[in-house]
This record gives structure tokens, C-alpha cells and sequence, in this order.
């Protein structure tokens, strides 16, 4: 990045910011479309991606150090969405195998996120899901799960189980996790998804996950299934499965 380039986003960020952190005005809608505005006032004409990636690389190498924000970014009643803020950024990394800022730091990814977390718990705003996501990291809650960076999946889904259709569920091999608005519930692997998750969703052999449903019903159950390529083997199935668990701190799985 040149001096002239490291300038005017320094001078936008500064034209944009109203005091906040570059992490804010990234991870803020309003904030972020003035910061672009000044970027383009500027004459700068790369992507809104790669001019967010920018702003967070100059803080990143402390070329914004002198440049204290002056307010604070709180934000209320973090534990009512934070879970999730994880379930929407576990999804999209495993999706699409981006890392927080990549997803923070483009519109699309990030409107995407917005959704997923709101379908989760819904009410909130998007600032807040962002900055939600960010505190877990800075809190080391999204650790990189990385057997998934081995053995990705070639398809990954995200549906509430109230609209599941069980015929169209995938007949491959993968992995499934079943979470509600607070925390993760149950994380398994099939060697075929649709015949496994039927099986649960009927009558779960998983004790805790077969209590939940008759108390609770499946109303605010959602499930994420991860479709593995044809030739993983069950040894590598297994070990994404314990993987899962581990990361996602799943209540109902019995640690092996």
C-alpha cells in the first residue's frame, strides 16, 4: 500500500470516524457508508471490501496509533445475542472459508451474517451482531476449528427445523449440529444425514437432545448440517465430529 493510498484512508477514516475505533466504523453500517463516501470523495475506487481490509491493516500495523478514539463503543444486553453472533460466523467460515473480517469487512458477506444471527435471535441490530462477534474473538470464543481447513465440507446448511422438508435432506456423509437461541445443543456425525436426522427428529437416542425436544418441542431448534465429500473416511468424519464438539461447546455430548 502506498503512502498516497495510506493518507487519504487515514483521512477518510478520520472524516468518517465521529471518534470511534476503525473496528467501529467497519463493523458499523452507518458509519461504514460514510467512510466509503470519503474514500470515493478521495478518489479512492477499490472495492468496499478491500477498503475496509485496508482501514483494519493500517490499525493492524499501528500506523493509526496516534490517532486515539475519543468514544467508547458499549453495547447493551450482549449475552441476549452473542450466542448468535457465533452460530452466524462459525456458519459463514465454514461456508465459504472466510475468517470474521472478511465477513466484517464486506457488505455482502456481512448483510449475510446480519440475517443468519437475526433468524437466530431475532430483534437486534446489525451493529450489535458485529460487535458481538468481534467481543468473542477478543475473548477467544472463535478459535479456528482446524481440521475443517483439512477436510472442508462441500456443502454446508442452515435451516430452522420447523421448516425442514426430511425428503430433501442430503443422503452423503457429514456432519449435523442442532443449537437453539442460547447455546449448542447436540453435534453428530452419519455416514448418511438423512436417514440419522429423521432418526432424531422422531425419536432422538441421544438422551438430553430426546428430553429437550418433548420438553420444548422444535419450535426454536435450528440445525446446521455440513455435507463431507464421498471419499472422507469415517476416521476423519469422527475427529471433524469431536472437533465440533469441542469448539461449539455442545450440551448434550458426551465427551469422549
Amino acid at each position: 500500500m502506498g503512502s498516497n493510498i495510506r493518507t487519504k484512508l487515514t483521512d477518510s477514516f478520520l472524516a468518517a470516524s465521529n471518534g470511534f475505533s476503525p473496528d467501529r466504523v467497519v463493523a458499523d453500517p452507518e458509519l461504514n457508508a460514510r467512510f466509503i463516501a470519503e474514500c470515493r470523495a478521495g478518489k479512492l475506487t477499490d472495492s468496499a471490501l478491500e477498503l475496509n481490509h485496508g482501514l483494519l491493516n493500517l490499525r493492524k500495523q499501528g500506523l493509526l496509533a496516534g490517532l486515539r478514539p475519543s468514544k467508547r463503543t458499549i453495547i447493551r444486553n450482549l449475552s441476549d445475542y452473542k450466542f448468535a453472533a457465533e452460530i452466524a460466523v462459525r456458519f459463514l467460515e465454514r461456508r465459504d472459508g472466510v475468517t470474521l473480517d472478511a465477513i466484517i469487512c464486506d457488505p455482502g458477506l456481512a448483510a449475510e451474517f446480519d440475517r443468519f444471527a437475526s433468524e437466530i435471535t431475532p430483534g437486534f441490530s446489525p451493529l450489535e451482531y458485529r460487535w458481538a462477534a468481534l467481543y468473542l474473538r477478543k475473548q477467544k470464543r472463535l478459535g479456528p476449528e482446524l481440521l475443517a481447513r483439512i477436510a472442508p465440507p462441500i456443502k454446508v446448511i442452515q435451516v430452522a427445523v420447523p421448516d425442514l422438508q426430511l425428503d430433501t435432506l442430503p443422503v452423503g456423509q457429514g456432519l449435523y449440529v442442532f443449537f437453539d437461541s442460547t447455546a449448542t445443543l447436540y453435534v453428530g456425525e452419519a455416514s448418511n444425514l438423512r436417514v440419522r436426522l429423521k432418526k432424531h427428529l422422531d425419536h432422538s437416542d441421544n438422551k438430553g437432545l430426546a428430553v429437550w425436544l418433548w420438553e420444548f418441542g422444535p419450535d426454536d431448534l435450528h440445525l446446521e448440517i455440513q455435507v463431507l465429500e464421498p471419499s472422507t473416511s469415517t476416521r476423519v468424519r469422527k475427529a471433524l465430529e469431536m472437533e465440533l464438539i469441542r469448539s461449539r461447546n455442545a450440551v448434550f455430548n458426551v465427551r469422549r
